[in-house]
């Protein structure tokens, strides 16, 4: 089963409720309340995104964070990378090297293609993408039962 971290997890989720109203500055403590976490790890995760550069930091009295850019720009992919490192299906399709078998591996170029396709779906999807609801649930069997694709 392919799963994001629980931290990252959290981290689309506060970036959701932040982008629902883009200029208000959040603060560590009411980030836990809006989504259900414990302060601390509020603060970590604001932190983390802040140091990738996807969050302002606002000093003073009423201080706390901003979006730092609209969230119409800013992508799910963005997201993943800052709190969960370069994103790969496997260790080889993110980082070189890190495989003993990555020279003679016969499906090391299919699962970069995996990578690839995954990678630009989450480049796709925008913050403000995720901040929209969503009507009707994905028909997982829809899926399922569609027919394979043909060589070609």
């Amino acid at each position: 089963m392919l799963r994001l971290s629980k931290l990252t997890d959290y981290g689309t989720v506060i970036m959701t409720h932040m982008a629902r109203e883009p200029e208000r500055v959040c603060s560590a403590a009411e980030v836990a309340v809006a989504i259900g976490v414990a302060t601390p790890t509020a603060s970590k995760i604001l932190k983390t995104l802040a140091r990738a550069s996807l969050l302002q930091s606002v000093r003073g009295a009423h201080g706390g964070y901003l979006l730092a850019r609209p969230p119409a720009e800013i992508s799910i992919a963005e997201v993943i990378d800052a709190l969960e490192g370069p994103f790969g299906m496997t260790e080889c399709s993110a980082v070189a090297g890190l495989c003993a078998q990555e020279g003679s591996c016969s499906l090391r170029a299919n699962w970069q293609r995996v990578n690839q396709v995954i990678r630009l779906a989450l480049n796709d999807l925008t913050v403000a993408d995720m901040a929209q609801p969503v009507f009707q649930p994905a028909n997982v069997g829809a899926l399922r039962d569609r027919p394979e694709r043909m060589p070609g």
